[in-house]
């Protein structure tokens, strides 16, 4: 894979939209992701910090770098590409691996169902502003 073709420009684009995207989300399902997971607001707000929305960014500049890197070693940089790659990366990896996970801890469905739907979004997001950057 040749990650010195890859749009780092793109890259960084994509991260803040599906970074901005879930800020958004997680805010509107708030009240039911405490649910899923059992806890109250103050609970929650009590255990808030910097490092994990810090991790989180960086997850993401790195499924965007992984996502752009497939995306143009399949010659395919496209909106319709990184929609449909980003789709298969969820579905192959994301979605399979926070269903293991969340079974194995016994989180309740609609957590993975809220995760899920969540990283979903993200990979979408960020296959699409690959895309329409281009090669």
């Amino acid at each position: 894979m040749d990650f010195a073709a890859v749009n780092y420009i793109a890259v960084i684009v994509a991260t803040v939209a599906s970074f901005i995207f879930g800020s958004i989300y997680y805010m509107a399902a708030a009240k039911p992701w405490r649910d899923a997971l059992g806890k109250t607001e103050a609970e929650v707000k009590e255990t808030m910090k910097p490092m994990p929305f810090i991790v989180a960014v960086v997850a993401q500049l790195v499924m965007a770098t992984m996502l752009a890197a497939v995306m143009f070693s399949l010659g395919e940089v496209t909106p319709e590409a990184g929609l449909y790659l980003g789709f298969l990366m969820w579905f192959g990896f994301v979605l399979t691996s926070m269903a293991v996970n969340h079974g194995f801890q016994g989180a309740k469905r609609n957590l993975t169902v809220i995760d899920g739907i969540h990283w979903l979004a993200v990979l979408l997001v960020q296959g699409l502003v690959i895309g329409f950057f281009g090669l």
